[in-house]
C-alpha cells in the first residue's frame, strides 16, 4: 500500500521543520541552521530547501509572513508543528526499538 503523501518526513524536512521551531526564518536563516545542528552532516542545496519550503508552504505546514526582495520568510503553522513533533515521537520509537534488540542481542551472546 502506497504511504500518504508527508505521512514521515525525510531526513531534510525533518530539519527544517526542527529550525522552525525557533521561530520564523527565510529560507537562508533554515540552511545555516540545518548545517550548524547536524554539524556539517547534512547541507542542503537551495533547489533541495526550496523544494521542501514549497511543499511545507502547499501543505500548509508554513506560511509566508514577510517578502523583503527575493528575501522570503516563514512561520511555521500548528500544522507543521504536530507534523514535527509526530515524526519526533516516531523517530523516538525506532530508536527504542533498536537499543531494545541491541540489548537483547548483548543478553543472547552472554
Amino acid at each position: 500500500m502506497p504511504k500518504k503523501a508527508m505521512e514521515t518526513l525525510t531526513e531534510s524536512m525533518f530539519y527544517v521543520l526542527m529550525a522552525f521551531q525557533r521561530g520564523p526564518m527565510c529560507g537562508t536563516d533554515v540552511a545555516e541552521y540545518v548545517e550548524k545542528r547536524t554539524r556539517g552532516r547534512l547541507r542542503m542545496g537551495p533547489a533541495t530547501l526550496y523544494t521542501i519550503l514549497g511543499k511545507f508552504e502547499k501543505e500548509q505546514y508554513i506560511r509566508e509572513i514577510e517578502v523583503d526582495g527575493r528575501r522570503r520568510t516563514y512561520l511555521i503553522t500548528e500544522k507543521g508543528a504536530g507534523a514535527y513533533h509526530s515524526e519526533l515521537q516516531r523517530l523516538q520509537f525506532c530508536v527504542a526499538d533498536a537499543l531494545a534488540e541491541q540489548k537483547r542481542e548483548v543478553l543472547e551472546h552472554e
